[in-house]
């Protein structure tokens, strides 16, 4: 079966079919591909005089055109999302950690519980049991984390080739 022109499929093998071209974002002559060009034109970039550009998926991940119930609304070759995204203290949602400590007995177990609590070192222990003389730590010392260093922000994924049809059945329009 023939595919119509510039139908996109995906291929599970490294090389593209006679007629297939990646889908990369390469710029292309409008002079040898004016059929291809009259159903993509511009959207995904070129001068629209001399070049026109393919779908670029390199990275990518595709969504449908359009807006469901409850989603965002989408146009047709508009490009979003973001490879790494840094997280930024007021994104956070503010919140602390209580812990109760032990102001005055000597810590004898290396082990923590809830039921336990921090206290004095003791050579190598942290841990006394719940005590009458707990005290609340300082919460004022907490700094917040992160140092505005980006995250990796990409899905679980496996790769394969997205392909254009070059040449094909020109689709017909309702």
């Amino acid at each position: 079966m023939d595919p119509f022109m510039a139908e996109i499929r995906i291929f599970p093998f490294g090389f593209m079919p006679v007629g297939w071209a990646q889908c990369d974002g390469q710029l292309i002559p409008i002079s040898q591909n004016t059929a291809l060009f009259s159903l993509l034109g511009v959207t995904y970039g070129g001068d629209g005089r001399s070049t026109f550009a393919l779908p670029d998926l390199r990275g990518s991940v595709p969504v449908m055109a359009g807006q469901g119930a409850g989603l965002s609304a989408y146009a047709l070759g508009q490009a979003g999302g973001s490879n790494t995204v840094t997280l930024q203290t007021s994104q956070m949602p503010a919140h602390l950690h209580s812990q109760m400590a032990d102001a005055i007995d000597p810590a004898d177990l290396n082990v923590p519980a809830n039921t336990r609590v921090l206290a004095q070192s003791q050579g190598v222990f942290a841990y006394q049991p719940s005590a009458a003389n707990t005290v609340q730590m300082n919460q004022q010392a907490l700094t917040p984390a992160g140092a505005n260093q980006p995250h990796t922000n990409v899905m679980p994924s496996l790769v394969f080739n997205f392909c254009i049809a070059m040449q094909g059945v020109y689709p017909e329009r309702p």
